[in-house]
């Protein structure tokens, strides 16, 4: 039986192919085994990514026993995880503390953050974890960073649009994290590991900062710049950005025979199938999948659809196993 692996498949072989960390072999291993179609033919495809995911696990047990807590990784939690970078002063903790309430370390001098500091960010019916993270210059590179960027699922680029050295900030942290290949250049196409991002202009009220924007504009058109006011609350605006930039969709689950649960959604990456969702809601589910019934995006409520139908934001599932 041929495997008809998916292009999903393909796109998580390829991060595992350029991996280098075990965290990353073994995130990109996971993803393999979700989105690979399960049916006889892939039975020892399935097999051989489970006993590598293992042999990783023990090898990371190992080195756990060894080694010593690590303050740079930061463990995902929520619809999805967005790490934020920039140099010292930019606003990145005041920017954290205010959509998250979480205790990061406001200060008016540099390098008050040490370690990252997670927060979770409330959008509509998801919690979205942001992370503040130890400012970066062309000279200091806090050890341990790259790490917690990669482990992000996107980037928020944090400069102060108000300082003279906007331009800076704005080369500075576009040139590490592309030579470093944790983003790609403005205008180039997403590669396989890096991460999608948006540049935030911080203090965007402050005098002077709408004619740094126009130079900024001026001299580097290939970028796009969100503005935001570091006076004002966090604008709803803002999150409509971040929850885009995930690229996630929120599917409610419903019993058979019972109302849907529209308080705590599943979330998938977009393309996410009806056998994901099975596989996110359990394990086991997409071997015991015999129908899926759809509310939402199908031709008509409570149509059944096969194990390969796309999904869309806010579609109601009905797993019948």
């Amino acid at each position: 039986m041929p495997a008809n692996l998916t292009p999903q498949y393909h796109e998580a072989e390829e991060k595992f192919k350029e991996a280098e960390t075990p965290e990353e072999k073994a995130a990109a291993l996971k993803e393999m085994l979700s989105t690979i179609p399960k049916h006889k033919g892939t039975e020892k495809l399935q097999a051989d990514i489970k006993r590598r995911l293992a042999a990783l696990k023990k090898e990371s047990q190992k080195k756990k026993a060894r080694s010593t807590f690590n303050p740079f990784h930061v463990e995902k939690q929520g619809a999805g995880q967005v790490v934020l970078a920039g140099y010292p002063n930019v606003g990145k903790s005041t920017l954290v503390a205010s959509l998250t309430r979480a205790r990061t370390r406001v200060a008016d001098y540099p390098f008050s953050t040490t370690v990252p500091i997670a927060g979770m960010m409330p959008y509509e019916d998801i919690l979205i974890q942001l992370v503040d993270t130890p400012p970066i210059t062309e000279e200091v590179v806090p050890p341990g960073i790259l790490m917690t960027y990669r482990g992000g699922d996107a980037l928020l680029i944090v400069i102060d649009v108000h300082t003279g050295a906007c331009l800076e900030q704005l080369e500075g942290c576009l040139g590490f994290l592309t030579e470093k290949r944790v983003i790609s250049g403005p205008g180039e196409p997403p590669g396989p590991r890096t991460l999608p991002y948006l540049i935030l202009a911080n203090k965007a009220d402050l005098p002077g900062s709408a004619e740094n924007m126009e130079v900024l504009r001026e001299l580097r058109p290939d970028v796009k710049l969100v503005s935001l006011s570091s006076r004002d609350e966090p604008q709803e605006a803002l999150k409509n950005k971040i929850f885009a930039m995930l690229d996630v969709v929120r599917i409610y689950s419903k019993t058979p025979g019972k109302p849907p649960d529209m308080e705590k959604p599943f979330t998938l990456k977009r393309g996410g199938t009806v056998l994901d969702f099975a596989n996110a809601v359990h394990r086991e589910f997409p071997e015991r999948l015999k129908n899926a019934l759809v509310w939402g995006s199908s031709r008509f409520d409570g149509q059944a659809v096969p194990r390969d139908y796309v999904l869309q934001d806010r579609d109601i599932v009905e797993l019948q196993v």
